[in-house]
This record gives structure tokens, C-alpha cells and sequence, in this order.
């Protein structure tokens, strides 16, 4: 090393970086890296190759370690008091709908066989004794039969909606099953939320079911969210007893994971003291898996089992009535309620796996070590590319560049196990996966071009260089390729925009992907800022764009959700990157 330092210091030519790492020729990537590389230049003094290679080595063990900690603790998972599905100590009762895959309620074309209920009902029974329907038909009705077989009860449910034709169909059906199976079904509900949906007048609602109460000899009840059973008390002498919908995700005021449990009892309570000497059953209450926050609400896995761990006991001590919501995740809802809509089950939709089983502490990441190692692997190939771009260039630019790669580096490494996640959760249908895989794969590999452009002093792409008329365009497959991926970002992160400013009820933020997109885009612009030139139109639009749904996005989902005001930051970024360009 002293050796080096004194060749260093003598008036010989310098070293470079190409010299010192790697003597031999450049490799194939190299070449791709810069297919027009010359002869590496004189070094100064102030910034020897020698001292960019420690603070580069330094800065990337650091980063592998920042990684592999963040990872470390993402993945801790949690021990709960009570298993919230415990064969030893089943559930009262759980919602169930049998629809797997392709099949929908929403098409009149499914029919769900008798297998495939048998199998779920199986499963079900060794965790419950009863389980709660919303419907008779699309071949649901077959589900009284089965339950008798598999010792289950049955809460059969009456869908209403305004096609009056196929509510006679419902109800007569329905009445038909508790006459057919009297020890099987123990009560009926008749409608669903159609108060809620506004499809039902109360009076009309409330003689349907008077007339259902007086062919059948079980109990019947009526279901809504507890609201609007507070708002329309007239249904007291219609009902036997009282079912309330709690969910506390979906509460005008978001109630936060661990307080769900204790809002529950209170809203039971309130509803109990406006409706004396009925019964009430909680017959739903549950937690989603996954999906976007709602202020300070948060769908995960750690999340949904400690709501319902914390729920079935209070029912135990408490003494009442409860039904969890839901058995099996259900993914055709997602289509129609984002990623939130399919994620309430205490099973995997398609796999029917038990997600929370007896005895195994619960993580929000259960694959982390996988997740922790592709990490590692992305921002190893960032420090490569920043390293064999050193090769051909010497450190005339000091040490900035590679605390630029560092950043980028480990935003990557921690960020890319996350992404990948919310693509694999949040993706639905053909669109849906070309939408989030693109902005993905765009994320990916910014910080690979952008260690590239750092340690090269290139600022970053503009729409002209790539879509711009001749004499505008690049002739540099890198500036190419980085400008594609520039327009992916702008282009998903512009619909994500607008769609969190028209429909934002059920739209996912992509804050990680975002941010591993643009974060090396914005150190490009602070170190190595655009050449002067006029301000393109199209990137200004752009950061206009992003610039308003940021300050709509705020004062709409509230400070307390954490995804959205880190996607505002990541758009933000973004637009200021996208302002900076020059053409």
C-alpha cells in the first residue's frame, strides 16, 4: 500500500480505479457500460482512486448490513396470547362463501359443486361450529345439506337487492332449507346490508320479514352496519334478535388495529342499550390481510391476527355472540373492492391454507429471508455498475457520487422485497399485473442506470432524448434504456395520481416501487443537474399532475396514513426531478 501511495504521489500518471480493481480487459457488461470508453484520464491528487475505492467498499458493507437489519426486523414476527384459529378452542361461527378462483357472485353463470363445498365445510369444521351464508343460489343452497353432514350449523342467509323476482327466489328457497333441515339451520337472516345499499325501503324490509318469520320456525334477523340499525329502530318488533355489522377498517373514522377489539364492545354495548331485551350478535367483524391503509388503519397480517385473537376473547369473557368475517380470502371481490375486498379471510382463497396457524408466531413477512437475500442481490449489481463505470472513469469527481450509489443502493435492497410483495397482493387481472410488474421493473433497474449516470456525471434522460425529433434523440442504448424506464415511472405513477384523486377508495399506494424509481433520479438531478436549456412541456405537465394530487391526497387521507404521505413524498420527488429536466 505504501508502494501505492508513493507511485500515487510521484509525477507518474495515477492510477486508476480501472487499474487497481481490474487489470484485464473490460468484461462484456463493461463494454454494454460504455461502448464509446477511451483512455482513462489523469487523476487529481485531491481525489485518488485509492481513497474512492475504501469510502466505496465502506459504504457497500454498510449498506449490505443496513439491509440485512431492516430486513431483520421487518420480518420479526409477533406471539399472540390466543392463536386466532385454534382447533382446540373453535370460533362460534364464521362467514362463508365458497367461491374460489374465477368463480363470482357476481355472474349467474357459476355454480359452485357439492365437492367443492364438502371440502371447504370439512376444513371448517375442525375450527368452527357454525358458519354464516349470504345467499341460496349460484348453488348455495346445497350448503344446509353439507354442514348436517359435517356437524356444522348454519346462520342461513336471504340476499335482497331491488330485482324483486329473484328475492322471491331467495326467500322461498331459504324456507324451503329451514324446513328441510331444522337441526342444521338455526336462524335466518333476511338481507344483507340492503339498507345500506339503499336498495330496500325499512317498511318494505321489515314486512318481508314479519312474512318470513311467520313459515318458518327458526329465529330471523335482519343485517346491517351497527349504524343503521341506530338509525332505523322501527325494525325492533321485526326482529328476533339483533345482527350488527362492526368493522372497524370501515368506519367513518378509521379505528387503528389495536383498538379495534375495544371499539367493538363499546358499539355492542350502545346498540344493546337502543335495543333492550333483544339479543346481539356481532355478525361480522374482521380484519384485512392486506390492502391500503385508511388513516391510521392498517391491513397486515400481524394486524388481522391480533384484531381477531383480541375479539374471541372478549367475547369469551364478555359472554356474547360473535361471527368472524371471514373464512376464505375471496379475490373476485377484489376486482370491485381493491386488494382490501379479498383479504379478509382467516384461509388463502385459492390454497385454502390456514394463514395463522396454531403455535407459529405471526409475521407481516414470512418469506423475509428470501426477500432480505434479493435485496442484497439488487444492491450488490448497483455497487457493480458503479464500480466498473469507475473502471473507465477516473474520480475527478469526488467522493459525492458514491454516497449517491449508497443511498440508491440501499433504498433498493430494502424496498424490493416490499414491492415485490404489494405486486404479488395488489395486482388484479391482466391489466392490473402488466401495471404494477412494469413499474416494478422500472424501479428495479433505476438504481442499476442511475449508479451508472452518477459515477459518469450524467444527468438524468429527458422525453426528448428518446421521443424527441432527430438531432433531440440519444444515440446511447444506456440513456435509452434509462429513459424507458423514466417514462414507465411517470406514466404508472401518473394513473396511480389520478386514480387516488377520483377513486381513491380503493386504490393501493405504490410508495416502495415509487420510491426505489425515483430516489436515483433525484440524486442524478442534485449531483449532476441538467445542462442549461428550455424547460420541456411534458415533464412539466407532469410534476403539475403530481404536484396537485399530492396536496389532495393530503388533506383525503389524513397525516396519521403513513402510505400516503410517503407515496406524496415519493410523487413530489419525482415532480421535482421532472421540473429540473432541460432540453
Amino acid at each position: 500500500m505504501r508502494r501505492v501511495r508513493d507511485i500515487a504521489a510521484s509525477e507518474k500518471p495515477h492510477l486508476t480505479c480501472d487499474q487497481l480493481v481490474h487489470p484485464r480487459k473490460a468484461s462484456w457488461f463493461s463494454r454494454l457500460l460504455f461502448p464509446q470508453s477511451g483512455e482513462a484520464k489523469h487523476v487529481a491528487p485531491a481525489t485518488r482512486p485509492v481513497d474512492a475505492l475504501r469510502v466505496s467498499l465502506a459504504l457497500f458493507l454498510i449498506s449490505l448490513g443496513a439491509i440485512a437489519a431492516v430486513w431483520w426486523w421487518l420480518g420479526t414476527p409477533v406471539h399472540l396470547v390466543r392463536a386466532p384459529i385454534d382447533p382446540n378452542d373453535k370460533v362460534q361461527c364464521i362467514s362463508y362463501a365458497p367461491f374460489r378462483s374465477h368463480q363470482t357472485s357476481l355472474s349467474s353463470a357459476t355454480q359452485v359443486s357439492r365437492e367443492q363445498i364438502a371440502e371447504d365445510l370439512a376444513q371448517l369444521a375442525e375450527i368452527s361450529d357454525c358458519i354464516r351464508t349470504y345467499a341460496t343460489d349460484l348453488g348455495l343452497d346445497q350448503i344446509p345439506e353439507l354442514a348436517s353432514q359435517a356437524g356444522l350449523k348454519v346462520i342461513q342467509g336471504i340476499f335482497l337487492d331491488k330485482d324483486q323476482q329473484k328475492n322471491r327466489n331467495q326467500i322461498s328457497t331459504a324456507i324451503r332449507l329451514a324446513r328441510e333441515y331444522p337441526g342444521t339451520v338455526i336462524a335466518l337472516v333476511v338481507g344483507n346490508e340492503t339498507l345500506l345499499r339503499k336498495d330496500i325501503t325499512v317498511s318494505d324490509l321489515a314486512d318481508t320479514i314479519r312474512s318470513v318469520k311467520a313459515q318458518v320456525s327458526v329465529p330471523v334477523t335482519y343485517a346491517d352496519v351497527w349504524e343503521f340499525w341506530l338509525s332505523n329502530r322501527e325494525l325492533y318488533d321485526a326482529v328476533d334478535f339483533v345482527t350488527i355489522h362492526i368493522l372497524p377498517y370501515w368506519e367513518n373514522v378509521p379505528i387503528p388495529a389495536e383498538s379495534a377489539a375495544t371499539h367493538a364492545d363499546t358499539i355492542r354495548r350502545q346498540v344493546a342499550a337502543a335495543f333492550p331485551g333483544k339479543e346481539i350478535l356481532i355478525g361480522e367483524i374482521g380484519w384485512p390481510s392486506q390492502g391500503r391503509m385508511r388513516e391510521s388503519a392498517l391491513p397486515s397480517r400481524i394486524n388481522q391476527a391480533r384484531v381477531v385473537s383480541e375479539v374471541l376473547d372478549l367475547a369469551r369473557r364478555e359472554n356474547f355472540r360473535v361471527n368472524l368475517f371471514e373464512a376464505y380470502d375471496e379475490s373476485w371481490k377484489r376486482e370491485i373492492e381493491g386488494t382490501v375486498g379479498g383479504s379478509w379471510g382467516l384461509f388463502g382463497g385459492e390454497q385454502r391454507v390456514l394463514k395463522y396457524p396454531a403455535g407459529i408466531p405471526v409475521s407481516n413477512f414470512p418469506l423475509w429471508k428470501l426477500q432480505m437475500s434479493c435485496g442484497v442481490a439488487l444492491a450488490t449489481l448497483v455497487f457493480a455498475a458503479a464500480w466498473l463505470t469507475s473502471r473507465r472513469k477516473p474520480a475527478s469527481s469526488g467522493l459525492a457520487p458514491w454516497f449517491g450509489v449508497a443511498i440508491s443502493a440501499t433504498t433498493a435492497g430494502i424496498l424490493f422485497g416490499v414491492a415485490a410483495q404489494k405486486v404479488f397482493f395488489e395486482s388484479v387481472g391482466a391489466g392490473g399485473w402488466l401495471l404494477w410488474s412494469s413499474l416494478l421493473a422500472a424501479a428495479t433497474v433505476s438504481p442499476v442506470l442511475g449508479a451508472n449516470a452518477l459515477m459518469s456525471g450524467r444527468p438524468p434522460p429527458s422525453f426528448q432524448e428518446l421521443l424527441g425529433p432527430k438531432g433531440y434523440r440519444t444515440e446511447s442504448m444506456l440513456v435509452t434504456m434509462h429513459g424507458l424506464a423514466l417514462i414507465v415511472i411517470v406514466v404508472t405513477g401518473t394513473a396511480t395520481a389520478l386514480g387516488l384523486v377520483f377513486d381513491p377508495r380503493f386504490i393501493d399506494f405504490p410508495f416502495a416501487a415509487l420510491t426505489m424509481a425515483t430516489l436515483p433520479l433525484a440524486a442524478m438531478t442534485l449531483l449532476n443537474p441538467p445542462r442549461k436549456g428550455s424547460r420541456p412541456v411534458a415533464e412539466s405537465l407532469f410534476a403539475g399532475v403530481f404536484v396537485g394530487a399530492v396536496i389532495y391526497v393530503i388533506f383525503n387521507e389524513g397525516t396519521a396514513n403513513w402510505q400516503a404521505m410517503w407515496t406524496c413524498a415519493a410523487f413530489l420527488l419525482l415532480a421535482a426531478t421532472l421540473w429540473r429536466a432541460r432540453a
